[in-house]
């Protein structure tokens, strides 16, 4: 029998009741969501609001977690990061690294992904989300999306223009490491980049410090778990350490009927109104195809009937690309290294986080870049344009058209720069013994917004209910992706060569200017290193069917009369920088659609 955590949810933080009790109400609700993560506990909540008699479930594969530190506490964010709450999903070995298989943390988490980021608050360009109604999806938007956006934060001390009344809180980290002030300086020196402070209004072009989603109280992680699901009311019940097997679907005319799903114990939950994904990008596509909607190629394969003809269903896939350098500072520059290395300076933290005084664990501040090829490469980006033209010549499909288009636009990132204020990378801060044990450390984490590289993510055919699930992202097979991230490795190495930041640093740790000379080099750096900044997009697209989309501008699965999918997985084109804001965004656009049709009903 399914376990739950029910929520009559003001006492959700305070109080978890019966774990392991049988469902309140029996096995039917009016609404039922699948995925208890950063789009699905949103929308639960906004539903449980607005809709006051209807009777709403949330299905979570994962625990509660809500008292876990490594989930609340900022300074221990990524440390979750393969551990319980985390699905860790594996790729295929992808042949342009070596056959390297790439790691995708997903939350198992009341909470989701939410739950497990690194708490990164920040917007893609207005231009991005204005495609999405071009690409055939009306009231879609940057002003729409701007405005859901905004329902879902309370920015404290942000610019004009931020939310100030919704549930998740964000605001610029009290900790600050003080080498960061010679960030802004060396970089807005360089090429013509601007200072910018204001970075989520549509504009994120420039460098400045970085918004957190952290609570100005509590100093905790601000999350869809902690700070929608307190606001929810009785008629919303949430499931936890309970799996979906299967979206049941009864044929209702030319349309299939989501009259509920079955659970992997054999369960059976009802849905009087609506069945709604929010599994996130790699398990609502997977879910999808386990229910019969998908190519008829994969539920072939895998035996399953099909009830719905949809290949665009698990396509599309695509992700931001991550290298990074690292860099040793000076010894009177204070870095957040001492922490891990410090067990007496690691204690003194964390009591004067218990007294609620700023600490090393309440994260620190950070600094972001985002920027267009002509700021990254110092003159004429038209190589790096040629080579996108060249290589997708001809293509019909409305991503590729959609990332050339842009191209041209220098308000839209092709890069992000993230310069942390401790250790990153992969060759690992110092051991004890070694002469740097104990030295501080800084990084700058490059970031491929708009790699050209599409995958995909489908079930396993041998076992497609219970196995991970087959993501084969095709990272860097094409030569665009590559020349791109050499060149912002080349200027993250000028950046720290730039005062005042040269000043700062003693030398560069990873990968060493002695190791890395050439472009051939850096090339072989790149495909030992190359990482993911843990942000799939786009599986279940919302776009035309006949452009690949998989449900309309309603989020409304093509072929069905009332199964939505409601996550990052209807991204129509991949957006650049942190998605979460727009994954709230999409919840409470969601909701508002959703209520409005259930007062009609």
């Amino acid at each position: 029998m399914a376990r739950l955590l029910l929520c009559s949810v003001q006492l959700l933080v305070a109080r978890i009741v019966g774990v392991g009790a049988q469902a309140p109400g029996g096995s039917t609700y009016d609404y039922v969501i699948v995925g208890g993560g950063t789009a699905g506990l949103a929308l639960a909540t906004r539903l449980s609001l607005g809709l006051p008699s209807a009777k709403i479930v949330v299905i979570e594969a994962g625990p509660s977690g809500l008292h876990e530190d490594g989930i609340n506490v900022p300074g221990l964010k990524g440390s979750t990061i393969g551990g319980k709450y985390d699905w860790y999903f594996p790729t295929v070995p992808q042949k342009a690294l070596n056959n390297r298989v790439v790691f995708n943390p997903r939350g198992k988490v009341l909470g989701g992904s939410s739950a497990l980021n690194l708490l990164t608050w920040d917007r893609p360009a207005a231009r991005e989300i204005e495609k999405w109604k071009e690409l055939g999806n009306p009231g879609w938007g940057w002003k729409e999306m701007e405005a859901a956006m905004e329902k879902a934060e309370t920015f404290v001390g942000g610019p004009p223009g931020s939310g100030t009344k919704g549930p998740i809180y964000a605001l610029y980290n009290r900790q600050q490491a003080p080498f960061l002030n010679a960030v802004a300086p060396a970089v807005s020196s360089l090429h013509g980049i601007p200072l910018n402070s204001d970075s989520i209004q549509g504009n994120p072009i420039g460098i400045g410090y970085q918004p957190t989603n952290v609570n100005p109280t509590s100093y905790n992680r601000s999350y869809s778990a902690n700070e929608y699901l307190s606001k929810a009311k009785s008629n919303l019940v949430v499931l936890t350490e309970t799996r979906v097997a299967k979206v049941n679907l009864k044929k209702s005319g030319k349309l299939q009927r989501a009259t509920g799903v079955t659970l992997t114990d054999g369960t059976v939950i009802t849905a009087r109104k609506e069945v709604i994904l929010s599994a996130g990008s790699i398990q609502s596509p997977n879910l999808l195809e386990l229910s019969g909607i998908g190519g008829s190629d994969i539920l072939k394969a895998a035996k399953i009937k099909q009830l719905i003809d949809l290949p665009g269903v698990g396509e599309n896939y695509q992700e931001h690309l991550l290298v990074s350098i690292s860099y040793q500072v000076r010894d009177d520059f204070f870095t957040g290294d001492r922490v891990n290395y410090n067990s007496t300076y690691r204690e003194e933290q964390w009591n004067r986080r218990l007294n609620n005084l700023s600490s090393w664990f309440d994260d620190a501040r950070f600094s972001i870049l985002f920027a267009n090829w002509k700021q990254i490469i110092g003159g004429s980006d038209n190589a790096q344009v040629a080579l996108a033209r060249s290589l997708l010549a001809g293509s019909k499909d409305v991503g590729h058209k959609w990332k050339l288009e842009q191209l041209s636009d220098p308000k839209i990132p092709q890069i992000e720069m993230i310069f942390t204020s401790r250790y990153f990378g992969n060759k690992g801060y110092p051991p004890v013994g070694s002469p740097l044990n104990g030295k501080g450390f800084m990084a700058i984490i490059v970031g491929l917004m708009h790699p050209l590289a599409t995958g995909s993510v489908h079930i396993d055919p041998a076992n497609a209910t219970l196995g991970s699930p087959i993501i084969d992202p095709k990272f860097l097979n094409n030569e665009y992706d590559i020349q791109g991230l050499i060149h912002a490795l080349k200027f993250a190495r000028k950046i720290f060569q730039t005062e005042p930041l040269k000043s700062v640093v003693v030398s560069e740790y990873e990968p060493g200017l002695d190791a890395v000379k050439t472009d051939a080099e850096w090339r072989a750096y790149l495909l030992r290193n190359m990482g993911i900044i843990f942000h799939p997009m786009c599986t279940a697209a919302m776009l035309p069917k006949k452009d690949g989309g998989v449900v309309d501008p309603k989020l409304v699965v093509y072929g069905t009369e009332n199964l939505r999918v409601v996550d990052a997985s209807v991204i129509p084109v991949q957006i650049s920088a942190h998605p979460q804001t727009v994954v709230y965004g999409i919840a409470e656009k969601a909701a508002e659609i959703i209520i409005k049709e259930g007062k009609g009903r």
